[in-house]
């Protein structure tokens, strides 16, 4: 006798042969494994395209020892934060042995953790606990240079015939004292440096201390291939690549072309077109991406990529989905003002322009000012970081955010040039302050340094600290922090928000940046953010005929002005200045 399977009997029997499957794996592949929730049913999706992804700098988070240096213990004591908060993942920035000359980023050894974070049975803890929270690891791994420390550089640099030599790029200068080439560091001045044992260059594209890797060297990809097993083995869930446009350089060594002006350190402007973003890069991308596929459980490659157009952006992707799946997409979230007609053309090439592929929007990371003060007026900062935080978290896109961010922490940047910790601040005042105000300590609550830790602070904690804190801003219905835990929440918990096609706006009203979350089944849903200090009044009525879709009022998800009411016709959208609205299209 045949039975007749029900739609709910069959999403049933699929939900148990999944657990059955993931039961089969490894324990630390069972964690990275686990499907996400949609709404009410499971998602066929890999965990990391609807993904809140969390960036932690360790040193700022959580002092668990009292030396005002935040750590790994640390963290995992608040992982229970970040489960509340609704994150998925956590990127740490790097926690590997390091003489902090660029605080982690020069690596000594990649295979081991620096002891003012802690030790591996740290980490181990911190994986497992947070598994034990829904939250995935993700670690900092820097291919492109290594510290001038690390081993291989003390080989390399010994002599003209060491194995090692070739591991990292070796020239003549072109005279007595002359540099190969005009090149130039990002950090300022030349990216070479004179080495008098061996009579030859180094190339550093970053501070003279992280001298770069030759990537043509096939034992560089092997070794540092090594080091992603490694860690792939003690169960991240992925990596975030840095400097990854960086791997090669021309090998003619021919100058630079110059640009007009001077940078921050007072060097004439190139266009970075012989040492940035070259075609080899895609190369090791694939063979990454290749390896990375061949561990159990779903592990993601998230590149820090600094493009200059969506066609550049596309194509880290790679031809056939086998290269970064979320390739950073910092032309959204660094526009730096609140210009609408830009918004709408970033987001429609984020939608357009990436072949179907998943967006990675970001507005902070540890080495720019926070976007609290980059869009903020000083007056309704708190509002403006509401309508950010809309567009990070309604559109199609995964979401890194900052830890922070959240709160609403500003840039405490330093004011006297002997405050300042940062390497790059130290050469480059007045006009380059460094990246010290955006990497001050996590703010917890209001007791002594912000609840960090129960010693002064490797870096001040703004005054702000005082309101701007966890405990506060948990109680307050209105905050900012509660702001994030709803959309988040309901980015998880709407089919709409959740997974549906991004229809951006071309909407008639100045300042007002608008767009349509459409499912395949079930209510579109409709967001506006007003992007001035002036309330509106809209209808959308032309805007949903134009894409075909009926409706005639708005059921409220979510709304930064408390006195909106649970509906709304779609003629009469009230928006207060800086405002945003959330609502299901209803007929």
């Amino acid at each position: 006798m045949t039975r007749k399977i029900t739609p709910l009997l069959s999403s049933l029997l699929s939900l148990l042969l999944a657990i059955a499957a993931i039961a089969t794996l490894p324990a630390q592949a069972q964690v990275l494994a686990r499907p996400g929730w949609a709404g009410s049913g499971v998602t066929v999706d890999p965990w990391w395209k609807h993904a809140v992804i969390y960036e932690i700098y360790p040193r700022s988070f959580q002092d668990s020892n009292g030396d005002g240096i935040g750590d790994l213990k640390g963290i995992t004591g608040r992982l229970g934060y970040l489960q509340s908060l609704g994150v998925d993942a956590i990127w740490l920035t790097p926690i590997y042995p390091s003489p902090q000359v660029d605080f982690g980023y020069d690596i000594s050894n990649y295979e081991a953790i620096d002891p003012q974070y802690g030790t591996m049975d740290d980490f181990e803890e911190l994986v497992k606990e947070a598994g034990r929270h829904n939250i995935r690891i993700l670690m900092d791994l820097v291919l492109n240079h290594t510290s001038d420390q690390h081993p291989w550089f003390k080989e390399s640099e010994s002599s003209l015939n060491n194995p090692k030599r070739d591991w990292y790029i070796w020239r003549d200068g072109k005279g007595p004292g002359q540099p190969p080439n005009n090149w130039q560091s990002l950090f300022g001045h030349s990216a070479w440096k004179y080495d008098a044992k061996t009579n030859q260059w180094y190339y550093h594209k970053f501070y003279p201390q992280q001298p770069d890797l030759n990537w043509r060297n096939p034992e560089v990809q092997k070794a540092m291939f090594d080091v992603v097993r490694f860690w792939l083995n003690r169960g991240v869930a992925g990596f975030r690549l840095d400097a990854i446009q960086t791997l090669f350089e021309d090998p003619s060594l021919q100058d630079e072309k110059l640009l007009p002006g001077t940078n921050d350190y007072g060097d004439p402007n190139q266009d970075d077109s012989l040492t940035d973003y070259l075609p080899e890069v895609h190369n090791v991308l694939r063979d990454l991406r290749k390896l990375t596929n061949s561990y159990p459980g779903t592990r993601v490659l998230i590149g820090e990529t600094y493009l200059n157009n969506v066609g550049d952006l596309a194509k880290m992707y790679g031809p056939k989905n086998d290269e970064l799946q979320l390739p950073m997409d910092t032309q959204v979230g660094f526009i730096n003002k609140l210009d609408v007609t830009e918004f709408r053309e970033r987001l429609q090439e984020a939608e357009t322009g990436l072949d179907g592929n998943q967006p990675l929007l970001v507005f902070d990371n540890h080495d720019n000012p926070r976007s609290w003060n980059r869009y903020g007026d000083g007056v309704h900062n708190e509002a403006i970081a509401k309508v950010l935080a809309t567009i990070l978290f309604a559109t199609r896109s995964t979401a890194l955010m900052y830890y922070g961010q959240e709160l609403g922490m500003d840039t405490n940047t330093p004011t006297r040039k002997e405050d300042v910790k940062d390497p790059i601040g130290i050469l480059g005042w007045p006009r380059e302050k460094g990246r010290d105000g955006e990497r001050t300590p996590m703010q917890w609550d209001e007791s002594n340094y912000a609840g960090f830790s129960t010693a002064r602070p490797w870096l001040p904690v703004p005054a702000s600290y005082k309101t701007v804190n966890v405990a506060d801003e948990s109680k307050s219905p209105n905050s900012l922090l509660n702001w994030y835990k709803q959309l988040i929440a309901l980015r998880r918990s709407n089919h709409a928000l959740h997974d549906g096609t991004n229809i951006v706006l071309n909407h008639d009203s100045d300042n007002v940046l608008a767009w349509i979350r459409r499912p395949a089944t079930g209510a579109a849903v409709l967001v506006a953010c007003n992007f001035s200090a002036t309330p509106k009044s809209l209808s959308f009525k032309q805007d949903l005929r134009q894409n075909h879709i009926r409706g005639a009022f708005l059921r409220t998800l979510l709304r930064s002005d408390p006195s909106i009411q649970p509906t709304m016709d779609i003629d009469a959208v009230q928006l207060q200045p800086f405002g945003v609205y959330i609502g299901e299209i209803h007929f």
